[in-house]
């Protein structure tokens, strides 16, 4: 069925952008940066669906509730709609703000909403559970088949003949979930994420520097099993089934926001940031090729590094982005337009390929943005 809808893409004039892809994945240096669309195959829900579940969560008692309601509502009439990890992102300023003014002993130490006053303690619990939220919507049965050939279409040659110059990937992932940490052990895949030890573990971002990985995984969001031990702030990993009467249920996952809160100042992340830098400037002539699957570039963050990347790489970096709209739109078609980078960008649309003055319309639908589709087209179908 996937080979039947994939035929348009195998032929003029899209056969030559899936050839340039190719070529693309089968040179060194490469990366893949992975989104929520990424884990619908795996029957994980897209961010709209992980904002529904949350919003009605029983994890969230009746202030946390009010809290998000009001935070949402802020939200209203914008485009494209607000998820729940705008609403985290506007909480974490918040947090922010309560937390500065609590610091100095400010008389006003809390932060009203909708005529309630909150204390940076309640904003922070809220934050909490809208975490542990997140991690029970994400911690259920997963189908991870099409992920485990993903990984293994990319450390192999994706065509018998067809060599590649170097097996080793980076991910830079922005899900919470763990699907791709386990394809690539299923797939028997030499990689760190950072964490060093088993089931349990804890944070060592020296493991990403070991001889012999085929891959690195770069958690830009937190995880779902990653928790936080009292006293530190850095990330543990601890099996279900290991009782610690401290342990609590503080997950360590990460948002977007604009105001630097102390999550974000602090490791991992500020480590995993300058991970992610690196492997977007590759510097000394050295090539790379950045994919981009289920994101929507939601992510401000992400996307000024991205660019970034692209503009300071002196065409080191190429880009190529999957996406579900018909053509370049937000951040996608400001690139392509944009004459100093449009040759560094690839993109791979619902109906058409755009790359610099190279634009191939279609008008049937073109569905190789889809994880599945872009797993089957990585294994080598024709």
């Amino acid at each position: 069925m996937i080979e039947e809808e994939l035929k348009p893409v195998f032929e003029a004039p899209f056969d030559e952008a899936i050839q340039r892809l190719e070529d693309l994945i089968s040179q060194s240096g490469r990366a893949f940066l992975l989104g929520a669309g990424c884990s619908k195959c795996a029957n994980l829900p897209l961010t709209a669906e992980l904002t529904k579940k949350v919003l009605d969560s029983d994890k969230l008692d009746d202030r946390s509730k009010q809290i998000l309601s009001v935070i949402q509502a802020s939200f209203d009439g914008s485009i494209p709609p607000a998820n729940i990890e705008d609403f985290l992102s506007e909480l974490v300023d918040l947090i922010a703000i309560a937390n500065r003014r609590s610091t100095r002993n400010a008389t006003a130490k809390t932060v009203a909403l909708d005529g309630a006053d909150y204390t940076v303690e309640q904003l922070f619990e809220a934050a909490e559970q809208i975490k542990r939220a997140i991690a029970g919507v994400i911690n259920q049965k997963i189908d991870i088949q099409t992920h485990k050939r993903f990984t293994e279409a990319l450390h192999r040659p994706m065509r018998p003949g067809k060599s590649s110059l170097n097996n080793s990937v980076d991910y830079l992932v922005l899900n919470y979930d763990t699907i791709i940490e386990d394809a690539l052990a299923l797939a028997r895949v030499p990689f760190s994420d950072g964490i060093e030890g088993g089931v349990s573990g804890w944070w060592n971002p020296e493991t990403f520097d070991r001889k012999g990985l085929a891959a690195r995984v770069f958690k830009m969001h937190g995880s779902i099993d990653w928790h936080e031990l009292p006293g530190s702030t850095l990330p543990h990993r601890v099996a279900a089934n290991v009782d610690l009467p401290d342990l609590g249920d503080r997950r360590i996952l990460i948002w977007p926001a604009s105001t630097k809160y102390r999550e974000t100042q602090l490791d991992p992340y500020a480590q995993l940031a300058e991970r992610a830098r690196r492997v977007l400037n590759p510097g000394q002539g050295s090539q790379r090729v950045l994919v981009i699957c289920g994101y929507n570039f939601g992510d401000a963050h992400i996307n000024i590094e991205i660019e970034r990347g692209l503009t300071s790489s002196a065409g080191d970096l190429t880009v190529v982005a999957f996406t579900h709209e018909a053509e370049p739109t937000g951040t996608l078609k400001e690139w392509h337009e944009d004459a100093n980078i449009s040759d560094q960008v690839l993109i791979y649309a619902n109906n058409g390929f755009f790359h610099g003055q190279d634009v191939r319309r279609s008008e049937i639908p073109l569905p190789w943005w889809k994880f599945e589709y872009i797993t089957t087209i990585l294994e080598g179908a024709r």
